[in-house]
């Protein structure tokens, strides 16, 4: 009796999608066909909201930006807009039914502060609909995959869980990526491209392969995994490193070692504040012989180039190197915009609307555009200078000391061996990409912010459950 009820609901399930598919294709409305799809998406967010985010991060990898392939310019990443679309609906209304403990935490109260700011900055933004646009972005990730996502690591969601999933596919988004590169001889060239539509270019392919290199790689330390698991791991640790060398992206590598570096301060207790006094007096040191250090990296003529020494060795070549000098124009820029509007900026997402007029003919390069099409400012921190003034750069880097703060001291009030790899592997991901932060900024691309705002979540879950058992 319940086989043929079940069966006929299946049926009937089949048949409407059928139908739906049928109207879809006759009339040419193709995105009618993706109702049913929305519809099996919010009904399962209702009654098994973990399951979702299974499947969030198992298909992100392998999602695939409509606009890059000029679909009658529509910007939608599918599938995972299409997931994260049911959750958005829910988010905001299933948190305030969340546990009001997580309330109290600095990075909720940063949240609100971050979108008020941005919402100010939009009332005066050059095009104040291309801002309203850019903060919807912004809170398409942030409001599932750090505000619904918190209470949810009580009963129902596993971050390694989640992390394995979105390492399972970008494994294959590695091996396709590899496939296509051995076609060209693994030349540099061609790895700025070989991962399209699946990465819209090398950079964010790096720098997604970084942030989940930390989590990994240690892994491989774990002591309950099975022997199949830890084959997983062991194979895809093989593959994450020649997929990230073979990125020839600059960025990605200094990433991973400066995380590397601060793992072993993490490994040897150092405590926080000790590491902001360095990394403040470096500042300080750099600042005082800027002059002699200009003159020193004007001496460096080494190119990126096929040959991997030669490619590191370029990395602070700002005299010759293309990809480098265009960066700096791209900052020249920013500092130039924030001049003229100090205090509120441009609007949020304004930048490359706007940066043209502000190129410095010294400044151009050989991949500069005088219409300024080229993209943004290449950099977290200079990028809300230039869009939302002084503060919008002072909102990201109070930012970034809490997640760091944060990150030390849950890592520190971990006893579980485990969960103590789990921690240091995802908070090391985390700042993979804040050393990124210096250099681009792609947290508008869902490869990126899927796994670096559940990270996140789960580092803040960690905090407000240690405290209460210290308490």
């Amino acid at each position: 009796m319940l086989e043929s009820a079940m069966q006929r609901k299946v049926l009937m399930v089949g048949l409407l999608y059928a139908l739906c598919l049928f109207f879809s294709f006759y009339f040419e409305y193709f995105y009618l066909s993706l109702i049913p799809l929305v519809g099996m998406v919010v009904i399962m967010t209702i009654f098994r909201m973990h399951w979702t985010f299974y499947m969030i991060a198992l298909v992100t990898p392998l999602s695939v930006d409509l606009s890059e392939l000029d679909i009658d310019g529509v910007g939608l990443i599918i599938p995972t807009e299409l997931l994260l679309m049911g959750l958005f609906l829910l988010g905001l209304w299933q948190f305030a039914l969340g546990r009001k403990l997580y309330f109290k935490h600095p990075l909720l109260w940063w949240v609100a502060v971050y979108f008020s700011w941005m919402l100010i900055t939009t009332m005066t933004s050059e095009d104040p609909l291309v801002s309203l646009k850019y903060i919807i972005a912004r809170a398409w990730y942030i409001v599932p995959c750090f505000l619904l996502l918190v209470p949810l690591f009580e009963k129902h969601i596993l971050p390694e869980k989640m992390y394995r999933l979105y390492f399972m596919t970008l494994i294959l988004a590695i091996g396709y990526t590899i496939i296509r590169h051995s076609m060209h001889g693994f030349d540099k060239d061609s790895a700025h491209w070989v991962m399209e539509p699946l990465f819209k270019d090398h950079t964010v392919y790096g720098a997604a392969l970084a942030l989940v290199f930390p989590f990994v790689i240690l892994q491989l330390f774990s002591k309950q995994h099975n022997p199949l698991l830890r084959f997983f791991y062991v194979t895809g640790s093989l593959i994450l490193t020649i997929g990230l060398i073979l990125s020839y992206t600059r960025a990605a590598w200094l990433s991973v070692v400066f995380a590397a570096g601060i793992g072993i301060l993490m490994v040897m207790k150092v405590p926080f504040k000790w590491v902001l006094f360095s990394g403040l007096v470096l500042g300080t040191m750099t600042t005082v012989y800027w002059d002699d250090i200009q003159i020193s990296l004007n001496r460096n003529k080494k190119e990126s180039s096929d040959k991997m020494d030669e490619h590191i060795k370029s990395i602070s070549n700002v005299s010759s190197d293309a990809s480098n000098l265009e960066r700096l124009n791209r900052w020249n820029c920013a500092i130039a915009m924030y001049s003229e509007r100090p205090l509120v900026g441009w609007g949020p997402g304004m930048y490359q609307f706007v940066y043209a007029p502000f190129q410095r003919a010294q400044d151009k390069t050989i991949i500069s555009t005088n219409r300024g099409d080229g993209g943004n400012g290449h950099s977290e921190f200079l990028g809300p200078l230039s869009e939302q003034g002084l503060v919008g750069m002072l909102i990201y880097i109070s930012f970034v000391l809490l997640v760091m703060f944060m990150g030390f001291r849950v890592y520190g009030n971990t006893n579980e061996y485990e969960e103590k790899l789990i921690v240091m592997g995802l908070f090391l991901g985390i700042v993979t990409y804040f050393a990124h932060g210096f250099l681009n900024n792609f947290l508008d691309s869902d490869k990126i912010a899927v796994p670096f705002w559940v990270a996140i979540s789960y580092l803040v879950y960690r905090d407000v459950k240690v405290r209460q058992e210290i308490v």
